[in-house]
C-alpha cells in the first residue's frame, strides 16, 4: 500500500539513460588555458634584478674568453621581460556568448631563449618537418660536435657556426656518394645548429636527420644498412679543419697538431634510426633539437643569493646541480642568444629549399602533396614576407593547442572561441586601461597571451 499523503505519480518514471547519457554526465570540463606568469619564475626574476649589474659588468669580467657583449643580447632581454606583460600592449577579446571581455599580453618571439616562445617555434619546426619536408624514408638522427679547443673559436666568432652544418653535410654527401658510387643522387639532411651544453656552457654542435640512403630526381630512394659512423667523424674532423685554415682562423700548424691527436674532440654519434611511420619520435627529435637552452623549472634561488641548476649527472661527482653566481648564470644564457639574421635551421642536399621539388616522387606532386602536406613552393618556403610564412607566424593559437592540449582561445565561462576586437599598443592607452583593471575592471587574470604585435 501506498502512503495517501504521497500520491502515485500519474506519468510513468523515466527509463534508465543510455551509455553515452551516462559518459555526458560524467564527462570532464574542457581544459582552460592557464598562462605561465613568468614574472613568477626564478629565471624571469634573475634577468630582472641583475641584468643591469651584467651589462656594467660585461667588459671586466666576460669580455676576454667571450668578447665583447653583443647588441642583439639586451635587445633579446629587454624583449624577454615584456613577454606576456600587459604594461608591453595587449589585445582585447571578447566573447561572442557572454560578450565577456579578456586582455591577452603580447609574446616576444625571441630566438632560443625565451623558454614559452620558443618551446612554440620548435612545435612548429617540428610540424614542418613532417608535413613538408622530409621524404617518407628512414632517417638517423646524428649529432656531431667539436672538441674544446676549439669552441671559444665558434664563440667569439658566430659567423663559423655555419662551417659546422655546412661540413657535416659535405661529410655525409661524400660517404654516402661514394657508397653508392652516385653522383646524380642526393641524401637529404635537416641540421640545427645548437650551442648549449647541459650546464649551459658553450658547446656548438649540429643535430641532424639525415636519410638513410639518397634520393634520386624524382624521388626513388636508394637505401643505405648502415652508415660507417667512424668514417663519417674522420671526415667531419678534417673538412672542419680545413674550413677554419681557409678561413684564416686556423694555423696549419695546429691544424696538424690536432691531426695527430689519439682522442681528436671531434665526435659523430649516430645510433637513431627513426622509420617514416614514426611520426611521433620525428617530432620529438624535431623539438628536441631545437628547444629552449633553459626549462625553467630547472633554476632555483637559494637563500645566500646564488641560483641552483639541475642538470645531468656529472660523470666525475656524480652531481646533479650546479650552483651559479648570477651574473655567471646570466652570461652562460646570454652566450646561447643567436646574432639577428643567423639562420638555425639549414636544409642540405635532397631537402635543400630550392631542390627539394626535383626529389619528390612523381605521384605526390600529381596529388599535390609532399611527405604528407600539401606541395608548396620551395621560394614561398624560403621568403620569410611570403603569404605561407605570415600565415604561420598567425598560428599561435593552434601550436599551443598543440603544445598544452588545450584551445587558449576559448573563453572560461562559456567554451565559446572569442575573437579579437581591437589591438592596444599606444603607451597612454595601455596605462589608462591598466589602471581601470586595477580599480575593478574586468579583466580575467588567466587569459591567455597574444601573438606580437604587427
Amino acid at each position: 500500500m501506498h502512503d495517501p499523503c504521497f500520491p502515485l505519480l500519474a506519468r510513468a518514471p523515466r527509463p534508465w539513460p543510455s551509455a553515452p547519457a551516462l559518459a555526458l554526465l560524467v564527462r570532464e570540463p574542457e581544459a582552460v588555458y592557464r598562462p605561465r606568469h613568468p614574472e613568477r619564475t626564478a629565471l624571469y626574476r634573475l634577468f630582472e634584478r641583475h641584468f643591469d649589474d651584467y651589462v656594467r659588468t660585461h667588459e671586466e669580467r666576460f669580455e676576454r674568453p667571450s668578447g665583447p657583449l653583443r647588441p642583439v643580447v639586451p635587445r633579446t632581454v629587454e624583449a624577454y621581460l615584456d613577454c606576456g606583460r600587459l604594461f608591453g600592449g595587449f589585445a582585447r577579446l571578447r566573447c561572442p556568448k557572454c560578450k565577456g571581455e579578456h586582455l591577452l599580453a603580447f609574446s616576444c618571439q625571441t630566438r632560443n631563449f625565451c623558454p614559452s616562445c620558443q618551446a612554440k617555434r620548435a612545435a612548429l619546426f617540428a610540424e614542418k618537418m613532417e608535413s613538408e619536408i622530409l621524404a617518407p624514408v628512414p632517417h638517423r638522427h646524428v649529432v656531431f660536435t667539436v672538441p674544446k679547443a676549439l669552441r671559444g673559436l665558434f664563440e667569439r666568432e658566430r659567423k663559423l657556426l655555419g662551417l659546422l652544418p655546412r661540413c657535416a653535410f659535405r661529410a655525409v654527401r661524400l660517404l654516402y656518394q661514394e657508397h653508392f658510387d652516385r653522383r646524380d643522387a642526393l641524401p637529404g639532411m635537416v641540421a640545427s645548429i645548437q650551442t648549449f651544453g647541459s650546464t649551459l656552457n658553450f658547446n656548438p654542435h649540429v643535430h641532424a636527420l639525415v636519410t638513410e640512403g639518397v634520393l634520386e630526381h624524382g624521388g626513388a630512394f636508394l637505401p643505405l644498412t648502415a652508415p660507417d659512423l667512424a668514417a663519417l667523424d674522420e671526415l667531419f674532423r678534417r673538412l672542419v679543419l680545413a674550413a677554419l685554415v681557409k678561413a684564416q682562423r686556423l694555423s696549419e700548424g695546429f691544424r696538424d697538431r690536432l691531426l695527430t691527436w689519439r682522442h681528436s674532440g671531434f665526435s659523430v654519434y649516430g645510433a637513431q634510426v627513426v622509420l617514416p611511420e614514426e611520426t611521433a619520435r620525428i617530432a620529438h627529435l624535431a623539438r628536441y633539437a631545437t628547444r629552449p637552452p633553459l626549462a625553467q623549472q630547472r633554476v632555483r634561488k637559494r637563500d645566500e643569493g646564488t641560483y641552483l641548476l639541475e642538470t645531468t649527472s656529472d660523470p666525475a661527482t656524480g652531481a646533479t646541480q650546479l650552483a651559479l653566481d648570477p651574473l655567471d648564470l646570466i652570461h652562460r644564457l646570454a652566450q646561447q642568444i643567436p646574432d639577428p639574421r643567423q639562420h638555425l635551421v639549414r636544409y642540405y642536399g635532397a631537402y635543400a629549399n630550392r631542390a627539394r621539388r626535383l626529389f619528390r616522387a612523381a605521384d605526390e606532386e600529381e596529388e599535390g602533396g609532399g611527405a604528407g602536406g600539401p606541395k608548396l613552393d620551395a621560394d614561398a618556403l624560403a621568403d620569410p614576407e611570403s603569404e605561407f610564412a605570415s600565415a604561420r607566424r598567425q598560428s599561435w593559437a593552434r601550436l599551443l593547442r598543440k603544445v598544452l592540449e588545450v584551445d587558449p582561445l576559448l573563453c572560461p565561462q562559456c567554451q565559446v572561441e572569442m575573437k579579437i576586437v581591437s589591438v592596444i599598443t599606444d603607451p597612454v592607452v595601455v596605462d589608462s586601461i591598466l589602471r581601470h583593471v586595477e580599480e575593478g575592471g574586468g579583466h580575467d587574470p588567466h587569459a591567455p597571451r597574444a601573438p606580437p604585435a604587427a
